[in-house]
C-alpha cells in the first residue's frame, strides 16, 4: 500500500468563544453594581461611550422636593420678626467662646483657617463659605477598633515601652476582638522580655474598654466582662469552664457542677446571654448596602402578575455617533482609523449586550414568578419545586443560561425581596400519591411544629416525620434532622431540658 500526500476540504460547524462572547455571558451574572463598576471602566477606555440622561431614570440629577421646615415653638420665634444672620446670631451664640464657656483659650488655639470657617458658619457674619465647602468633608469618621484602642493606650501607659507593647499586641487582634499572636512572638519581634509582654497584655485585659478585649478565647472574654460587672463567684466560674455543656443545654450537668438550683442557673445563663461574644465587631461594622432588587411583581388590575425591571438597576449607555462622525472625518492614519473602528464596534456589542442581559432576566423571572403563582398568592406553604432544567425549558434557554441570570438577582414581591435561587428548591414525594412539596415550605412546616410545642410534649424527629405524613409529606427522619440543624434548631432532648428549667423557673 502506497503513502502520498494530498489535499481535502471539509465543512463543519462549531462555536468558537470569542473574547465578545465571554463578556456577554459575565454580564448575565453579574450584580447591579458590579455591572455598574464595568461599565464606567468600559467608559474611561472607550470614548465614543457616555451614559444616557433619562428623565427620571438613572443618570440624571433631579432638584429634591424642598424638605418640610420642623415646627417651632413660639416661645423664642415671633411670625412678625423679620429674619437675618445678626438676628438668629442674637438669639443662637454658636461662638467658640459660648461653645467652650470654661477654655477662653479655645479659640487661640484653633488655627487661623478653622476659627475662621467657624466664625463662617455660625454667626453667618464673616463672609461666604470656602468655594467647594461640604459639610460632609469635616463629618466624623467611623471609628476602627485599632483607633479606639489607640486612644487608651495614651492614657493607660505612661512609659513609652509599654505602648509599643500595646501598639503591637493591638495588632494581633481579630475582628471580634481576641488576641490570636503568641506572646513570645512579640517578644521576639519587639527585643523585649516576654514578661513585660504579658504584663501589658494583662493591663490590656483589665483596663480597655469595651470589656473582653485582647481575651484568648470565648470563655475569657466572658470573664472579663463579668468582673468588670463584679458577678465573677464560683458558681459563674464553673459555668464558664463548661460553656460545651450549657450550648448542649445539659442544664442537670451544669447544676451538679455549679452547684445551684434551677433558677438560679437560668439566672447565670441569662447574664451569661447579655454579654458580648464579640466585643471588637462594635467598631468593624461599615456601611451596609441595601439590597436593590433587579425585578419588581405587583398585582394587575385583573388578578394576573405584572413583572417589570427595576429602573434603577438597568445601566443606560448611548453611543456618540456624534463624536464618531466628527473625528472619523479627521483621521488619517491607518492605526487611528482601527482605533475608531474597534471602539465603535466594542461601544454597539456593549449595547446589545445590555439590552438582551434586560431581556434575559424579565425573560426568566417572569416565568418564575408563572411557576410559582401559589406562593405569591398563599405564602410559602404552597412554594412548588422547581428547578433550572424547568425554567430553562419552558423559556427555550440553556440551563447555564438561567443559572447565571439567577445568581445574586432579586425580586421584589408582595411578600418581600427574595434572591431568584430562593424560588428553586428539591422536590419531596408526596404521601398520597400527589404533587410533590417543596423542600422549603416542609422546613416552614418544621419549624412551625417546634415553635408550638409545650414543654411537656416535646416532637422528636419520629413524631415530626409521622405529623407530615398524616399531612401528605413523604420524607425520612434523616432529612427531618438535617433540615431542622439547617434551622440551627436543637435535637428534641435538649429543647426537652430548656423548655423543662423555663417552666421550673416559671413557676
Amino acid at each position: 500500500m502506497s503513502l502520498s500526500a494530498k489535499l481535502q476540504l471539509r465543512q463543519s460547524q462549531s462555536l468558537v468563544m470569542t473574547p465578545q462572547l465571554m463578556q456577554s455571558i459575565r454580564l448575565l451574572q453579574l450584580t447591579h453594581l458590579e455591572l455598574d463598576r464595568f461599565i464606567d471602566e468600559e467608559i474611561e477606555r472607550n470614548p465614543l461611550l457616555e451614559r444616557a440622561v433619562v428623565e427620571g431614570g438613572a443618570g440624571e440629577t433631579i432638584d429634591a422636593a424642598p424638605e418640610p421646615q420642623p415646627a417651632v415653638s413660639e416661645d423664642w420665634f415671633d411670625p412678625g420678626e423679620s429674619f437675618s444672620a445678626e438676628s438668629m446670631s442674637e438669639k443662637f451664640d454658636t461662638s467658640l467662646e459660648n461653645i467652650f464657656p470654661d477654655d477662653p483659650g479655645a479659640a487661640e488655639r484653633l488655627s487661623p483657617d478653622l476659627a475662621g470657617q467657624w466664625k463662617n458658619t455660625s454667626t453667618g457674619t464673616g463672609g461666604p463659605l470656602p468655594e467647594g465647602f461640604d459639610m460632609e468633608d469635616i463629618a466624623a469618621a467611623p471609628v476602627t477598633l485599632r483607633d479606639h484602642i489607640g486612644e487608651q493606650i495614651a492614657f493607660t501607659f505612661s512609659q513609652p515601652a509599654d505602648r509599643l507593647i500595646a501598639v503591637e499586641l493591638t495588632e494581633w487582634l481579630d475582628d471580634a476582638g481576641y488576641f490570636r499572636g503568641d506572646i513570645e512572638e512579640v517578644a521576639e519581634r519587639l527585643g523585649v522580655d516576654s514578661t513585660a509582654v504579658r504584663t501589658v497584655l494583662e493591663r490590656c485585659r483589665a483596663a480597655f474598654d469595651p470589656a473582653g478585649l485582647f481575651a484568648a478565647d470565648l470563655a475569657e472574654c466572658l470573664r472579663l466582662q463579668l468582673i468588670r460587672r463584679d458577678r465573677l463567684d464560683p458558681a459563674m466560674m464553673a459555668l464558664l469552664s463548661n460553656l460545651p455543656l450549657l450550648a448542649r443545654h445539659d442544664f442537670q450537668a451544669l447544676k451538679k457542677l455549679c452547684g445551684v438550683d434551677d433558677e438560679d442557673l437560668l439566672d447565670m445563663t441569662a447574664e451569661i446571654r447579655a454579654l458580648d461574644p464579640r466585643p471588637g465587631l462594635a467598631f468593624s461594622g461599615g456601611p451596609t448596602d441595601a439590597i436593590v432588587p433587579d425585578v419588581e411583581v405587583r398585582r394587575a388590575a385583573d388578578g394576573s402578575w405584572i413583572v417589570e425591571l427595576n429602573s434603577e438597576t438597568l445601566p443606560r449607555v448611548l453611543v456618540d455617533q456624534a463624536y464618531y462622525a466628527s473625528v472619523s472625518s479627521h483621521v488619517r492614519s491607518t492605526t487611528e482609523k482601527d482605533f475608531l473602528a474597534e471602539c465603535m464596534q466594542n461601544a454597539n456589542w456593549l449595547t446589545r449586550s445590555l439590552d438582551q442581559r434586560a431581556k434575559t432576566i424579565l425573560k426568566v423571572a417572569s416565568e418564575i414568578v408563572r411557576q410559582q403563582d401559589a406562593f405569591l398568592t398563599h405564602g410559602v406553604r404552597h412554594l412548588r419545586p422547581l428547578n433550572l432544567k424547568t425554567v430553562a425549558d419552558a423559556i427555550g434557554m440553556h440551563e447555564s443560561t438561567v443559572s447565571r441570570v439567577t445568581s445574586n438577582k432579586y425580586i421584589l414581591t408582595t411578600r418581600g425581596v427574595f434572591e431568584l435561587r430562593y424560588f428553586f428548591t428539591a422536590a419531596i414525594a408526596s404521601a398520597s400519591g400527589g404533587d410533590a412539596h417543596s423542600s422549603e415550605s416542609v422546613r416552614d412546616r418544621i419549624r412551625q411544629m417546634i415553635e408550638s410545642e409545650q414543654p411537656a410534649d416535646v416532637l422528636s424527629d419520629d413524631a415530626i416525620v409521622d405529623i407530615l405524613k398524616e399531612g401528605g409529606v413523604e420524607i425520612a427522619r434523616r432529612t427531618v434532622a438535617k433540615y431542622r440543624e439547617g434551622m440551627n434548631i436543637a435535637s428534641s432532648v435538649q429543647r426537652r431540658r430548656e423548655k423543662r428549667a423555663m417552666a421550673s423557673a416559671g413557676r
